[in-house]
């Protein structure tokens, strides 16, 4: 079986400093060692309508569900998600074994 993903994609409340949020959160994944990888972005082309408010996608590679769940119990990502939960206005997880159907090109020499 291939990667475990951990997909989440939100809405942050009014105010909130959206930068400090994702310092933390890099912060969280370059400390728990089960993170095979982290990456996020913000929307900038969807039509209103299409995303509905939800403005920013992260997402959590980890080798296998073994790995995601001890990333779940680690006490750093308890300490965060709570920093995180109060942050969020709207939010969808989603957490699935990765099914590739294209690699990545490799880079150019």
């Amino acid at each position: 079986m291939g990667d475990f993903k951990h997909l989440v994609v939100v809405k942050f409340k009014e105010g909130v400093v959206v930068e400090e949020i994702l310092k933390g959160m890099e912060k969280l994944v370059s400390e728990v060692e089960t993170v095979k990888s982290f990456e996020w972005g913000q929307d900038l082309e969807s039509l209103e309508m299409l995303r509905q408010g939800f403005t920013h996608a992260f997402m959590m590679t980890f080798c296998n569900k073994e790995d995601y769940i001890a990333f779940q119990a680690h006490p750093k990502h308890a300490e965060f998600s709570a920093t995180f939960s109060a942050a969020i206005e709207k939010i969808v997880l989603l957490d699935f074994p990765g099914v590739l159907v294209k690699a990545p090109a490799p880079a150019p020499a």
